[in-house]
């Protein structure tokens, strides 16, 4: 671990200056903060503070300086640290770095290393309920891009269970169905999410591909219809523009400026 930790933070040069004795919680609310605003220079306030015994704060506030900058790859690093860290000191936060990890990993594309770190937090115990729920959610979205349709019907199995209200644990469970060809589940859990969300454009949309899938394309169009009125300039709503020009459907109004 003394190796992988130098390994991660020897990319960034070391900063000279006097020593800052400020208390370690105080040091990682600066640093986050600084996060926020100038994620460059946060990044090298918390390489220097590891490199002088930050542990796991600067190490996480490494991984979060690097997201913010959209160093996914390098947050993933950083974020792997603070976790093993935690873990080697049995400190409470090791499962939630653990999540934030696999999530890095997820944005940067690293499917294979999202499951890992994800199955780790999982594993561990001491994860509340509504954060498993969501790492399960994200666990699914690895296993969707490494194209494990099986492990990914799985988790968001085990994720409805556990965050019943989040409209967007039935609206990818509904798009897994679409994808599974189990049309009847699909439909059933886009109501489900709709019910949640019914404003949703990304619903909106799931639900017309859906009502495609079933041979339904005037419940399609409609759906796609709504999806592009709700947020005209959104990409949801380029996606619903190109399927109703796609199946002779009528391209959505936008809302008048006065709406």
């Amino acid at each position: 671990m003394i190796l992988a930790l130098a390994l991660l933070l020897a990319a960034t040069p070391a900063s000279s200056g006097p020593a800052d004795t400020r208390s370690p919680q105080a040091r990682f609310d600066s640093c986050l903060h600084l996060s926020d605003t100038n994620p460059a220079a946060a990044e090298k306030v918390a390489a220097d503070w590891a490199r002088t015994g930050g542990g796991v704060s600067a190490a996480q506030c490494l991984g979060i300086a690097r997201s913010a900058l959209g160093d996914w790859k390098g947050a993933t690093d950083a974020f792997t640290t603070a976790a093993s860290l935690a873990d080697q000191i049995h400190a409470p936060g090791g499962p939630n770095l653990w999540v934030s990890a696999g999530d890095a990993a997820l944005a940067g594309g690293d499917a294979a290393a999202a499951r890992k770190a994800l199955s780790t937090a999982l594993d561990a115990p001491g994860l509340p309920d509504q954060m498993k729920g969501e790492a399960y959610l994200d666990r699914a979205r690895a296993d969707v891009a490494a194209t494990d349709l099986a492990a990914a019907r799985g988790d968001l199995d085990e994720a409805l269970k556990l965050v019943p209200a989040d409209p967007v644990a039935w609206l990818l469970s509904a798009t897994l169905a679409r994808r599974m060809d189990d049309l009847t589940r699909a439909a059933n859990d886009i109501k489900e999410a709709a019910t949640r969300a019914p404003k949703a454009p990304e619903v909106l949309f799931e639900a017309g591909n859906i009502a495609a899938a079933s041979g339904d394309m005037a419940a399609a169009r409609a759906q796609w219809s709504q999806a592009a009125a709700i947020d005209p300039d959104g990409d949801i709503a380029r996606q619903a523009q190109a399927e109703l020009a796609a199946t002779g459907g009528a391209p959505a109004a936008k809302p008048s400026a006065g709406r």
